[in-house]
Formats: structure tokens, sequence, C-alpha cells
């Protein structure tokens, strides 16, 4: 409504400029018809027909200007009627919000298609040769490299192989009008090639500019170019016609293979028939994760050891406070907290939970509380022991059966920021903006230290509060904010929809913006213009506070 109340005082200043010029005019206009008619009247009489058209003439001029300040009214008041009516229905939504369902979810839908203008690929032919990526890394890591490249050859090493997760013919197919994308080089081109294809790594978070600047210039001199370590590789803010490209590949060309995908929606019809909604918890609670985080979670000088051998794999990494990690909201919450604060935030004891995840450090003692607080507590394990076997020794494919499980959920809760987290919250939201739960870290920490002070009443209360804004609701995206690959903000746009008050419009629709999240104008959107304006150019150059809950599953003030 600032925007509006701005627009507001033009409005006012030029409605009264108008007003001004108007009245003026018409002043002047009659004195001009006195001084003429006393002139003439000193020689002959005036006719009446003069006289009259005269008259005519200042109220045309006056009706021009009154007539623009009048449509200037009816276009101001149309803004205030249709910002009037969309606040109200935000404010709705702050009042209330379902724990299992984004009520505002249908205003939204996914929308990733191509612009007229956006170049299409070029044939291979054609093109100014190969780039190779090695898509390392596990299962999303790969999907953070991959669709983040213009001509692809995927490739990987072990049980990481792209081609033994993902649907390499239905990836290749999908993308044909967007990019040319090979299974290998040509032999007659690495014959003719002087030297092995140069191999490169590009630094992260690039931008469109430094591929077009550093890396076509070798392209063109080798022809092969492999590039290395190629997740989060190219800038979070870019062009809006590439971050499409990057929604088009990311939620619709990555398909896992057949055999992967029918086990995983084995298991989700398997916790359908048990129950209509379910809740899939990432817990991200392995030995690695934790060590990677440098926190600490009361186990003594055993837990110290076993976790800092596993953090010197990562030289890199500074020396952390876990203290100070825990107070930072860096730290992933245990097993027990998450159930605590699902509990707090309504979800019944009878609830069901698929619970994705590694091998849990602590075991079976660290999940105990989590499935006293929700005893229907199940996992890909305990659904599909035998169907599971194939599939034990690749902790890739285990990874995207939990992938597939968690992205049909219900409710989604992530208990880290890493790939999985990000990327199954990102696609859910351009999906129509499913639940998708992520703890407030950050302040939740502090709560769970000193929940032995206060009652449940309090304890829940506050988590309430502390979680609105990280229950997955629409206006929580906004440009800018945080990973495109979590937030796809240039790839969710508002449904057009009729006044609800208003049953005699005929069915009129209006669209109250035409991209959801895009302020025309707004820094990130030309950051990336004169990347694609190159390319455009020189085709050459790349082809809560939260209430208690009710019986209807609603957070309500």
């Amino acid at each position: 409504m600032g925007g509006g109340g701005g627009g507001g005082g033009c409005g006012e200043m030029g409605i009264a400029k108008a007003w001004r010029y108007s009245t003026f005019s018409a002043k002047l206009a009659l004195e001009q018809q006195h001084k003429h008619v006393c002139w003439r009247s000193q020689k002959r009489p005036i006719s009446w027909s003069i006289i009259c058209g005269l008259m005519l003439f200042c109220l045309g001029l006056i009706s021009l200007f009154t007539g623009h300040v009048a449509s200037d009214l009816e276009w101001y008041s149309q803004r205030l009627v249709k910002r009037s009516l969309y606040s109200k229905l935000d404010m709705g939504r702050r009042a209330s919000i379902n724990i299992w369902k984004s009520e505002s979810s249908k205003f939204y839908y996914g929308c990733s298609k191509k612009g007229r203008h956006f170049a299409s690929a070029v044939r291979e032919k054609s093109s100014n040769g190969y780039l190779l990526i090695a898509a390392s890394g596990g299962l999303n890591q790969q999907r953070t490299g991959l669709y983040q490249s213009w001509i692809i050859i995927p490739s990987g090493k072990d049980d990481s192989d792209f081609v033994n997760i993902f649907d390499v013919d239905w990836f290749i197919s999908s993308l044909a009008k967007d990019v040319t994308i090979v299974k290998r080089v040509p032999d007659k081109v690495m014959r003719s090639m002087e030297k092995p294809p140069y191999t490169m790594r590009v630094p992260r978070k690039s931008t469109p500019e430094y591929y077009l600047d550093q890396v076509l210039p070798i392209l063109l001199r080798r022809r092969v170019v492999q590039l290395t370590k190629f997740d989060y590789r190219l800038a979070n803010n870019i062009d809006e016609e590439l971050q499409k490209l990057r929604c088009r590949v990311n939620y619709h060309a990555l398909r896992f293979t057949k055999p992967i995908q029918e086990l995983g929606q084995k298991l989700v019809l398997r916790m359908r028939k048990m129950t209509n909604r379910f809740i899939a918890v990432h817990l991200r609670f392995e030995a690695d994760m934790l060590a990677f985080s440098g926190c600490y979670y009361g186990g003594g000088e055993k837990e110290r050891y076993e976790l800092g051998e596993i953090r010197k794999r990562w030289a890199t990494l500074p020396d952390l406070s876990p203290e100070g990690e825990r107070k930072r909201g860096k730290c992933p919450l245990t097993p027990h907290e998450v159930g605590l604060m699902l509990r707090a935030l309504g979800f019944g004891n009878e609830t069901y939970l698929y619970v994705a995840s590694g091998e849990i450090y602590g075991g079976e003692e660290t999940l105990q509380p989590l499935r006293e607080l929700f005893p229907n507590f199940y996992t890909k394990e305990m659904l599909a022991s035998e169907e599971l076997k194939p599939f034990l020794p690749y902790s890739s494919r285990l990874a995207a059966i939990d992938y597939i499980v968690s992205d049909e959920s219900d409710v989604f809760v992530t208990n880290n920021n890493g790939n999985m987290a990000k990327i199954l919250a990102g696609r859910r939201r351009y999906m129509g903006h499913k639940r998708t739960i992520r703890p407030n870290a950050k302040k939740l920490s502090a709560l769970f230290m000193a929940r032995n002070k206060m009652d449940w009443d309090t304890f829940a209360k506050k988590v309430k509060s502390y979680q609105r804004g990280f229950m997955g609701e629409p206006d929580e995206m906004r440009s800018g904010r945080g990973e495109f690959h979590e937030f796809p903000y240039s790839c969710v746009c508002h449904k057009p929809f009729k006044y609800p008050d208003d049953e005699n419009n005929n069915n009129e629709q209006v669209t109250l913006v035409s991209r959801a999240y895009i302020g025309s104008g707004s820094e990130w959107e030309n950051k990336g213009s004169n990347s694609l304006q190159r390319l455009k150019e020189n085709p050459g150059e790349g082809p809560v506070t939260l209430g208690d809950t009710n019986d209807d599953g609603f957070l309500a003030d």
C-alpha cells in the first residue's frame, strides 16, 4: 500500500494541476472574449452566434481537462479497490493458518513457459563446441548443477551416475527446443582434437557474463570443455528467461528412472492406504551432517571425538563454536526437537510420519523420543524391505526414493539448509505451494534450551509465534530472498480471480499481478539482462502470532 499511497499523492498533484490549468484557461479565454467584444462594439454590434460559439469553445476546453481528471480518478479508484480486496484476502490468511494446507495456494500456479523472444536451441552441427558437465556429488548436488548449463553431456561415477538416477531420454527430448543435449562427443570430433578436452572449474555462483567472457573463448579454441564440480556454479540473480529455463529443467525435465519412480510411488500408495494425509520429515541427522555443522548435542567426549574425526575430511573448514552455531540457528534440530515442534504446532500423536533420512547418528536411541511423540512412524526400510534390496548399495538412489515420497506428502518438514531441503521446498512452491515447514532454528534453539522453565501451553504458544513466516505460505517468497531453487519467484504467478463479493460481474476476471514475485525495475531483474542481450545480438556466443489449533487443524489468532 506504500506504493499505492505514493501513486495517490502524484495523482492528487496531477488532478490539482489539471484543475488549475483548466480554470485559468477558461478565465483567460473569457477575458480575451470580453476585450474582443468591447473593441468590436465601438464599431458594430456582435452577433449572438459568435458569442455562443466562444462559450461553447470554453466549455469544450474545460471538459477536455476535467475528462482527464475523471479518467485518472477512475483509474486510481480501480487500483484501490483491487488492492483493498487483496489486502482483505491477505489479512484473512494471517488470521488463520491451516497447518495441513496453505489456504492461499489456490491463487498461484507454476509458470515457466519460455517467452516469444527466447532463442531456440542451435543444431549440434552449428554449435560452438561441446560442454561436458561432470555431475559430481549425490542426487541433489547433481540437480543443482544440471539445470544451470547450456549444452550438456551429463556424466558421473559409481552409484552417482546420472543415467542410473534420471531418465536421460526424457531429459534430452523435453529440452530439445531449449538446448541441444547429446550423450557423448562424436568420435569424429574426438579424433580431430589435437589435445584432450580442456578441464576447468567455474567459481561458485558465477554470472552469465563469466561464462561468455571466460568459458566461451576457450570453448571456441578447444571445441570441447569439461566443467568439473558443477553444483552452484551459476549466480542466483539472472535474467528472467534464464530463470524460467532453470525451472523447466528442474521441475519438468529431470525425471527419475522407471525403477526408482515405481518404487517411490509404491511407498506413497502404501502411506495413503493407512491414512488420508501424512507428514514427511527430512531429519538429516547423519554423522557427516553433524560433523560438518560443527554443532554439539550432549554426547560427551565420544561424540566430540567421532564427529571431530569425520570433520577432518574437510581441510578448509574453520574452527567453530558449537554454542555460537546453535545461537545463530545453524544446527539441525534433534529428532526429539522436531517432534516437539510439530506437536506444539498442533499435529496430534495420531499423525502419520514418513521419516526420510540415512543412518541417524545415535541410532534407535536418538529416534525413540520422536517415535513416542508420533507412534505412526515409518521409513522406506519399513515400507519396502525386500523391494529395497537392489537399491541398498546406492545412496543416491535411496535418496531419490525419499525425494519422491517427500514430494508427494501433504506436509514436508525440513531440518537443515541442505540441497534436498531447498530443492524440495522450491518444487513444492512451484507445484502449488504445498505445505512446507522449515524450523526457525535461531529462535527455536533458545526456546528448546529453556523449555523446562515453562509449561506446555506457553511453550506451544511461543513455537507457533516463532514459526510465523516459516510455514511455506506464498507471501514468504519474494524477489531476491534466498537461493533461487528454494524460492523460484520468477516461475510462480498469480491466478486471475473474481471479486468474491460481486455476483453480477458476468464472471469477469481480474489479474492482480501478471508475474507474482517480480517487480518491474527490481535490481535483480536487470542483472542478467546484459548477458541475455549479448546472446540475442550475437548468436555465435552461445546457443504464525500463530494461535491455538482448533478441531479443523487451523492455527488461529
